[in-house]
């Protein structure tokens, strides 16, 4: 099982053509609009490995007036490899660690306030859907910024479902917590 990795995402924007490192990053941020953006030094040190990897090689270096810019493009090793990940299935995760829940358990554990805690919880998740629904709202927003924002939102409203139900359990999951 291989899991989605900045050398996939660099190798996927690479199938369309030769890039300069610059442009990968400018890409990658347009690509995927929730997710973090990638560094300019995470963008080189990775296309440094997928070239001692063989699953890219500069392509060309140009100045154009400016700075120096190598040009990167996929092998045929890279190409297969990127198919590879692409078809696998993403299994569900054998283990769910959720910091919610975690510290839920800890605020009993240490005398806190686990009810207060996940109050304030919901209105911080709740202000996230408010953001990624202006977002994905917005005038001009493009389909891959619509569908990650509602990825992200179905994320935070299953974690409010989660929170609402918890919050009702938690005279129960105190008394389990406190025997234990």
């Amino acid at each position: 099982m291989t899991v989605m990795s900045t050398r996939h995402i660099l190798l996927g924007l690479l199938a369309s053509g030769p890039s300069h490192g610059y442009d990968l990053k400018r890409r990658h941020d347009e690509r995927f609009p929730q997710a973090r953006p990638l560094a300019y030094g995470q963008v080189y040190t990775t296309l440094q490995r997928l070239v001692r990897d063989g699953l890219a090689e500069v392509d060309g270096t140009d100045s154009d007036g400016g700075p120096e810019r190598t040009t990167y493009r996929t092998t045929d090793d890279g190409t297969a490899e990127l198919s590879r990940w692409a078809g696998e299935i993403a299994p569900p995760a054998p283990f769910v660690t959720n910091e919610i829940f975690a510290k839920v358990v800890v605020s009993i554990l240490s005398g806190g306030d686990p009810a207060a805690y996940l109050r304030a919880q919901r209105t911080a998740h709740m202000e996230r859907m408010r953001e990624l629904t202006a977002v994905k709202a917005a005038r001009g927003a493009d389909l891959a910024t619509v569908l990650s924002a509602d990825f992200a939102l179905n994320h935070l409203d299953a974690d409010l479902r989660w929170m609402t139900t918890t919050a009702a359990r938690l005279t129960n999951l105190t008394a389990e917590v406190d025997t234990a």
